[in-house]
């Protein structure tokens, strides 16, 4: 398969389920000389820093083995922090100019605990081209849902950053009768659709687990200079009815909305509901503070409907920290 430079539009709507922020981690590789394979899963970008080097040689940022003077290939087993259907592969050689692998593969591999020795590994990825000091993108076509990645880098070399978008599978089997649960968490398999804009931020990052860390880590809209209001439509992990709200503003001080509101719809579709979908309030506009965690439950309307999706509306623009929609899951 050969890679693309340009990133496919499920970046924007899928979640990076390896992300250090879901609880991906690194668990083994054979050989991480010049950079510690864990450096794959941060949630920041990449940085190279000229003068910086360790006393194993120059300081890089990504996982990086020493130059292989044997038959074979390097490689890094890594363990997804939600397990999911995965979408797209984003092999980024940001920096390692020199020094980037000549072309990589995926294996997979599906179990409750981490694979040992003997795991049995399927294929995802087929060995392919990458091209150093890029994102190398590649879009995926499989159903499986997925719990542990091994990344081989042929035959040697150093990758800053993996992410691995895709659609979180939760295991439902778990849930006790009647429990609440948050029906919009990306663990849950909830995911955001569609926004009328993301400028400053990505607008998955608005159902992320616990509390952002600082501005960037929530949804965040440019500032309005038209008449009307922003919003961001969120497909629930699983029907269900919504018996408490919460909306939080953490970190947003000046740029927070004024005022929110909530409406929920019913839709066959994955995505986006249909033009002509009918919304129904469930939380009519209220105003909201800076830097604040509100709830709401007796404010709430129209409970009584099993929702697929839910729409946030701020008015007339700023950004959101997170967003969630507690509820009882409708599970087939």
């Amino acid at each position: 398969m050969n890679a693309s430079t340009e990133a496919p539009a499920v970046i924007h709507t899928h979640i990076d389920l390896l992300g250090e922020k879901y609880g991906g981690q690194a668990l083994s590789c054979n050989d991480e000389f010049f950079a510690e394979a864990s450096n794959m899963v941060k949630r920041e970008e990449p940085v190279f820093i000229a003068d910086k080097y360790t006393d194993r040689g120059k300081w890089m940022d990504g996982w990086e083995s020493r130059r292989r003077r044997t038959e074979g290939h390097d490689w890094c087993i890594l363990r997804l922090g939600v397990p999911g259907r995965i979408k797209a592969f984003d092999v980024n050689t940001t920096h390692f100019r020199g020094n980037a692998p000549a072309q990589v593969s995926i294996e997979g591999y599906i179990g409750t605990t981490d694979p040992g020795s003997d795991a049995e590994w399927q294929t995802i990825l087929e060995v392919s081209d990458v091209s150093p000091h890029s994102h190398n993108f590649f879009e995926i076509d499989n159903a499986e849902r997925w719990t542990h990645l091994r990344l081989n880098i042929l035959p040697d070399g150093g990758v800053a950053r993996l992410r691995v978008y895709g659609e979180p599978i939760p295991d439902w089997s778990t849930l006790l009768t009647g429990e609440v649960v948050d029906l919009a968490a990306c663990t849950n398999g909830g995911r955001a659709v569609d926004c009328s804009d993301m400028f400053f931020s990505p607008m998955n990052n608005l159902l992320a687990p616990g509390r952002g860390i600082n501005m960037g880590d929530g949804w965040e809209t440019r500032r309005r200079r038209t008449p009307g209001k922003d919003w961001i439509i969120v497909r629930l992990g699983t029907p269900g009815k919504i018996a408490r709200l919460l909306v939080d503003t953490c970190h947003f001080k000046g740029n927070y909305p004024d005022t929110v509101s909530l409406e929920g719809t019913v839709s066959d579709s994955d995505g986006v509901p249909a033009e002509d979908a009918e919304w129904v309030t469930i939380l009519d506009q209220v105003k909201t503070e800076a830097h604040t965690e509100h709830y709401y439950q007796e404010e709430l309307q129209n409970t009584d409907v099993k929702y697929t999706h839910v729409r946030l509306n701020i008015f007339p623009d700023g950004g959101v920290s997170r967003l969630r929609v507690y509820g009882y899951p409708e599970l087939d």
